[in-house]
């Protein structure tokens, strides 16, 4: 299969140097990191997309409806199937909504590259563990993907990819390398494109760069776990150790000097290169994460990878 590493940096000395999370509290939280000054939100909209908001997908285990936007784009030929692509915030799997202003302009920029878009909500951490939220994340696929409702919103359900960022971005790639066979079928999608996910949440993945403190609070309060030392869920929650060659095409984007080490990334590319499976690095220049990484440059990147991956072809 084809392997296609894009690494854009000043120079190759700096992406020499590990870029760790400082020690000092100078890094942010994701809510400030993901600036509305930067990234989707340099992205200008689009009237003719469609929003269709608070969609019940299925109901949370105390009853509480579980819920997603649908972004719709403008068609000439209501008969043709789209693609669609499941859409998954961030937060550290503890906070975020799928209606924050730069998660439903994502929503919609997708759709108007194409993409029927799925933006979902899911169960949050600490009151819901894992794997609540990818069993949640799961049920939109399957809901998706029914007869019915692939009909009503023009679905190809052989077309169906994900993409997140931050902690959307681990558990779309966790949706991607989860399970085997056929990426058109049952629980599986044909592509991922991750922004900034951590790809490893076990004891080897805190070896792979520095993370900020909070964000290993995060992590352990997600998994359930005291440590990870004995956390039978990391390696299970850790897209990197779920990876086989039967997995779809994944692009993994990050920022050179964010607070997920580059180590991350690199060392999930390197499970899916082992596995055959086909993938794009790339590291951009400078620390936004998430959401505020999706300038235009990085918006092309993904939508040409969701369409060469989701294409009728």
């Amino acid at each position: 299969m084809k392997h296609r590493t894009l690494i854009l940096a000043a120079t190759t000395t700096a992406l020499a140097i590990a870029v760790f999370a400082p020690a000092t509290p100078a890094v942010v939280e994701p809510a400030a990191a993901e600036s509305t000054t930067v990234g989707i939100a340099g992205w200008l909209g689009d009237p003719s997309v469609t929003v269709t908001p608070d969609v019940r997908y299925g109901t949370d285990g105390d009853g509480s409806p579980l819920l997603l936007d649908v972004c719709s784009p403008a068609v000439d030929d209501d008969t043709e199937l789209l693609p669609a692509v499941l859409e998954i915030h961030g937060g550290g799997w503890s906070r975020g909504d799928k209606a924050e202003s730069t998660w439903r302009a994502t929503c919609e920029w997708l759709a108007s590259e194409g993409f029927v878009t799925i933006n979902v909500n899911y169960r949050l951490a600490p009151a819901a563990t894992f794997p609540a939220a990818i069993d949640d994340v799961t049920r939109a696929l399957r809901w998706l993907r029914d007869p019915a409702t692939a009909a009503q919103y023009g679905v190809d359900p052989e077309r169906i990819g994900a993409f997140g960022g931050s902690a959307g971005g681990n558990l779309a790639a966790l949706l991607g390398t989860r399970g085997s066979g056929s990426t058109t079928t049952g629980d599986r999608v044909a592509a991922v494109a991750s922004v900034s996910g951590p790809m490893d949440l076990t004891a080897h993945g805190q070896t792979l760069g520095e993370l900020p403190r909070w964000l290993v609070a995060r992590e352990l309060s997600y998994l359930g776990c005291a440590d990870f030392a004995d956390c039978a869920a990391a390696e299970d929650a850790s897209p990197t150790h779920q990876v086989d060659p039967t997995d779809p095409p994944v692009l993994v984007a990050q920022s050179a000097d964010e607070f997920i080490p580059q180590g991350m990334s690199r060392a999930f590319a390197d499970a899916l290169a082992r596995a055959g499976v086909e993938h794009q690095l790339e590291i951009t220049e400078g620390a936004a994460h998430s959401t505020a990484a999706l300038d235009e440059a990085l918006r092309a990147t993904v939508s040409d990878f969701l369409h060469r991956h989701l294409s009728a072809d």
